[in-house]
């Protein structure tokens, strides 16, 4: 019998006789109907990580089956395979503590099954990052297909998109300006359709760092989910991917230094989440690439905001899809940006620049000349409160807070915030700073988007709209507000986050890329002195794994061990 090393006849399950393997695995995919024909064909493998857990991912079926016309027509053949899916809304503690077990299954199914080329169907936050994590380190030819943002809704008139409006509205309600019957209402209104957060959230964000890296078809970030557009990108995503097989482009040829690097680019001027610089981080260090937060402040300070999209604008994804989508922004950003970076399109990011339309809504993709802002949206801070750095989304910030001086006041943790926020009893003032400990990465909470800390009840009532609050949390992209996140090291790690006490002074200097905690060295070092030893309870499975693995902020957040053998040593 012919051995062949492609298709049915790669990585053979070894039974000792490679002929019996070959014939053992044919007999038993002949059982699900395939001809011959289909048999002896290449295979693409599709990543499938719909879920009843997922809502963002329930149109799955119909995407796929488009993945599978442009393979077939292609000349290959579509499997099919499940990995694990992560339902941002659905996980405790937090998607985040998954993300890392979701690039494992990712790359190893990758790997252990028989497949020429893998395309990636994910959408929701923590999925679309897993699976580019995963198929880096995998390294089989790989193209990215995500879910497309969701269609936007109405209520009274007021149009929504889950999930700025959500938080806006939950502000107004805990500020007694929405009462009970208005925020049931608005609940049934956020989220109307498949896809994921309409606004400029993580998945958004990383909808578009895949395609400004080069892992999708250009244009494909923006599209709707509901839109036959989105069917149709899936379809030719099919056909790249099986366009791919034999070929040596594969994820780690195209994430390179200079296509993260126009990655951090797109990431300031669309205003991105926050997350994204821990996943793109997380992305990079599979190749040995580590992101200097130092060098993140010199391209925020040159790259303007240019995509007025929630929550740093007025705009929904879908509108950025109607405005020219991600091609036109790259057009905008043309002279910053390295061109020679391939795709998985063979084109080169310069090429297909000079494909991109040449009509745009100026009113959702500014002009260099008139931007939303004229510096990036993300900015690291560094000092004695956070010695490797802080990170504060300016283009969701109150600018008027920016350079301050306040009084801590501090939660020594969730459980602490949850129970304390809207104690009448609080002594806080407008002009304080909220400090949340141990919510970090090696925390219990696993770094969940808890650093959008609520204002006040009290304060909320007054007409207090936004404070500092400090944290070594995450926050989600879809959220707003002057909030310094991923303080590291964080606090269970022994990081000075730990440290701070109730009326300590804290300095918040964003044109000087400081936070500074204004406490005498001789007193912290009391307080490390006297801090009680850090205690975890005894863990096993997943958790274990994640207790002796996980990174700082800095880091990306992965497991040491799945990093570049380059950077395998950090910590």
């Amino acid at each position: 019998m012919k051995d062949k090393s492609e298709g049915l006849g790669r990585g053979l399950t070894n039974y000792g006789d490679r002929a019996f393997s070959r014939y053992l695995r044919r007999s038993f995919a002949s059982s699900m109907g395939y001809s011959r024909e289909m048999l002896d064909r290449p295979i693409v493998g599709i990543a499938d990580t719909r879920s009843g857990f997922n809502n963002c991912h329930r149109h799955f079926p119909e995407l796929i089956e488009a993945v599978k016309r442009g393979v077939l027509a292609a000349g290959a053949l579509p499997l099919v395979f499940p990995t694990v899916s992560l339902g941002e809304v659905f996980l405790s503690p937090t998607s985040l503590k998954f993300r890392n077990l979701m690039s494992m299954d990712t790359e190893e199914m990758i790997r252990a099954q028989p497949m020429d080329a893998v395309v990636l169907v994910g959408g929701c936050d923590k999925t679309v990052p897993a699976q580019l994590m995963g198929a880096v380190s995998a390294g089989l030819p790989a193209v990215q297909l995500v879910a497309g943002p969701m269609s936007t809704s109405r209520y009274r008139g007021e149009r929504l998109g889950a999930c700025t409006d959500c938080r806006r509205f939950w502000g107004r309600y805990r500020a007694g300006e929405v009462g009970d019957d208005d925020i049931r209402q608005v609940e049934g209104r956020l989220a109307t359709t498949a896809g994921t957060c309409a606004v400029m959230g993580t998945a958004s964000t990383m909808a578009i760092i895949a395609e400004v890296l080069g892992m999708m078809p250009a244009g494909s970030a923006a599209v709707p989910a509901v839109d036959a557009e989105r069917l149709r990108i899936g379809e030719e995503t099919g056909r790249i991917a099986a366009g791919l097989i034999g070929s040596d482009l594969t994820p780690a040829k195209i994430v390179t230094e200079r296509s993260v690097e126009n990655a951090l680019r797109v990431l300031l001027a669309i205003g991105g989440s926050t997350n994204g610089i821990i996943h793109l981080t997380a992305i990079a260090g599979r190749v040995g690439i580590r992101i200097d937060l130092d060098r993140l402040n010199q391209l925020s300070d040159t790259t303007p905001v240019l995509i007025d999209l929630k929550p740093s604008g007025q705009h929904y994804m879908e509108d950025l899809d109607a405005a020219g989508g991600v091609p036109a922004l790259l057009a905008e950003l043309r002279d910053l940006l390295h061109l020679d970076c391939p795709t998985v399109t063979g084109e080169t990011i310069g090429e297909r620049i000079e494909q991109a339309p040449s009509w745009v809504d100026r009113s959702v993709i500014r002009a260099r000349t008139e931007p939303v802002t004229p510096q990036g949206g993300l900015v690291t801070l560094f000092g004695n409160l956070a010695p490797r750095g802080a990170i504060l989304k300016r283009s969701a910030a109150d600018p008027t807070l920016f350079e301050r001086t306040g009084r801590a006041v501090v939660f020594t943790s969730l459980a602490d915030l949850a129970q304390r926020i809207d104690d009448p009893a609080l002594d806080v003032q407008p002009d304080d700073f909220l400090v949340l400990q141990h919510a970090g990465p090696t925390s219990e909470a696993a770094m969940p988007e808890a650093g959008y800390l609520p204002i006040p009840t009290r304060l909320a009532r007054a007409g207090v709209k936004d404070m500092v609050r400090i944290s070594d949390a995450r926050m989600s992209g879809t959220a707003f507000g002057t909030i310094v996140l991923h303080v590291t090291p964080d606090a269970a790690s022994g990081g000075p986050l730990g440290l701070v006490r109730d009326g300590d002074r804290i300095r918040l200097s964003v044109a000087e890329r400081r936070l500074e905690l204004l406490v005498p060295e001789e007193e912290l070092e009391r307080r490390r002195q006297s801090a009680p030893a850090a205690s975890r309870p005894v863990a096993r499975g997943y958790d274990r794994l994640y207790q002796e693995q996980i990174l700082q902020a800095d880091e990306g957040c992965d497991f040491r061990f799945l990093q570049a053998p380059s950077l395998a040593g950090g910590g």
